[in-house]
């Protein structure tokens, strides 16, 4: 038995550019992400493998992208909802929404994860708040 696999690697693609495009005018994120991207096309790359890895299951990805983003200056629990809520309006026009429902919820878990990485590595002291 076969089953139909939830998205191919062109649509992953299309998601992850479409995104990060959105992400690299916006004002608020634009500027932390290019001032911290050297190679775009490499981090897309990286981003594909990524999210192919969460979406078929591919295991492409091998990384650890926690260190890096918690090493990040001044961040805030707003800065990380805007990246979702971009993050889903820009996937909201995409095909497929099956895709579209399980990136969502991923998105929502790493940013989660992110955020709560964030607190803890910049202020030990506190405890992590949510980001809702």
């Amino acid at each position: 038995m076969t089953t139909k696999a939830l998205c191919t690697e062109a649509q992953i693609r299309e998601m992850v550019r479409t995104f990060y495009a959105e992400i690299r005018r916006d004002e608020v994120l634009g500027p932390i992400f290019n001032h911290h991207i050297d190679d775009w096309e490499e981090h897309l790359l990286k981003l594909e493998d990524f999210w192919s890895s969460i979406l078929l299951r591919t295991a492409r990805f091998s990384g650890t992208p926690m260190p890096k983003h918690v090493a990040l200056p001044d961040l805030d629990a707003a800065m990380f909802q805007r990246w979702l809520t971009l993050f889903r309006k820009t996937n909201s026009v995409l095909e497929n929404q099956a895709m579209v429902a399980q990136a969502n919820s991923a998105a929502e878990r790493i940013a989660q994860s992110l955020w709560f990485g964030y607190q803890i590595k910049n202020n030990p002291d506190a405890i992590p708040v949510g980001l809702h």
